[in-house]
């Protein structure tokens, strides 16, 4: 992209010295702006960004200084660079007040061409400093923007790979992997805290009919159903997971005593077993399913997970032969 020339604004009310000025800055490289009185000038440069104010001092009605401070006053003017250029300036007091008022620098006149033409070049050089670096924070800054939203976007990325990863597809709720963990957890989290936890493995009773009589779709709405419902009967602390095909199990946290926690499962199986509408391939319809339990309370750092794992599951086939639809605590 192509940078635009740098402007200069050269302010005198006297129609020779701006055709003088015109014709020492013609092979500047900048676009040159005339103003003929302090009104025209502040109209500019309300207009333009200018990288440098050639300002004659000596100008009736507005005088340079005048110029000057109301250019300072404005947030967006102050930092423009004005040579104050005049033939009064002999005394120091005139040089403080217009160092006061924002000059830069003061040429005399007459004027030394090489002198002004010299002073024109370092303004102008660091303005073309400035623009670059300018550019340069704008692109790094965008780069930043768009390096945070390919972080963010990685980010996200990883977070959807880790949950898929430790998630199930079609329930959302924690897989086998990520119940290992949670059950685990429980079971370092148990003896600080003095707390019980149980193990509750879960069968759907008449899953397999569902499927092979209304299709895998209905199949898979119905567990999505069962997934909803055992995580609204839970505790936030609790876990509810997603072992495979039509197997649950929860880490049931903070259990108090056993009868507590046998009426807690009756409840979900309850719960469980109330009608589910669903569609299938030959239209709506109800399902009527029920779920088997097995419970088994951790016994404490002596016993593992897959002993305790095993404690559930020979509490749930129990349930399974006493006819289903029902909790059955190991013994």
């Amino acid at each position: 992209m192509t940078t635009p020339a740098p402007k200069i604004l050269v302010v005198d009310d006297t129609p020779a010295n701006l055709v003088a000025m015109r014709r020492l800055l013609a092979d500047s490289g900048a676009q040159v702006f005339e103003a003929g009185n302090g009104n025209d000038a502040l109209a500019l440069c309300l207009d333009h960004e200018f990288a440098l104010i050639l300002l004659d001092v000596n100008m009736p009605e507005m005088d340079g200084f005048e110029v000057a401070f109301l250019i300072g006053e404005d947030e967006r003017l102050r930092d423009t660079p004005i040579i104050f250029v005049t033939a009064a300036y002999a005394d120091d007091i005139n040089r403080v007040r217009g160092y006061h008022f924002g000059a830069v620098d003061y040429i005399s006149k007459p004027i030394n061409d090489m002198i002004l033409q010299s002073k024109v070049r370092v303004f102008l050089e660091l303005y073309r400093a400035r623009a670059e670096l300018k550019a340069t924070l704008t692109a790094l800054e965008e780069r930043n923007t768009q390096l945070n939203a390919e972080i963010a976007e990685r980010q996200r990325i990883e977070e959807r790979i880790r949950h898929q990863a430790t998630h199930d597809m079609l329930t959302g709720l924690p897989n086998r992997t990520l119940f290992h963990d949670r059950l685990g957890t429980a079971m370092q989290r148990a003896p600080r805290h003095q707390v019980d936890f149980a193990l509750a493995l879960l069968d759907v009773d008449g899953f397999k009919g569902i499927n092979d009589n209304h299709g895998h779709p209905a199949g898979d709405a119905l567990l999505q159903a069962i997934a909803d419902r055992l995580g609204s009967e839970v505790r936030a602390n609790d876990t509810v997971a997603r072992l495979g095909g039509d197997e649950f199990a929860l880490i049931l946290e903070d259990v108090s005593d056993v009868a507590s926690l046998v009426k807690r499962c009756e409840e979900i199986c309850a719960v469980l077993a109330q009608p589910y509408p669903l569609e299938g391939r030959h239209g709506a319809f109800t399902a009527h399913v029920s779920a088997s339990l097995g419970v088994a309370v951790w016994q404490g750092i002596g016993q593992g997970d897959e002993e305790l794992i095993q404690c559930a599951d020979r509490a749930l086939y129990q349930a399974k032969d006493a006819g289903k639809n029902r909790c059955v605590l190991a013994s």
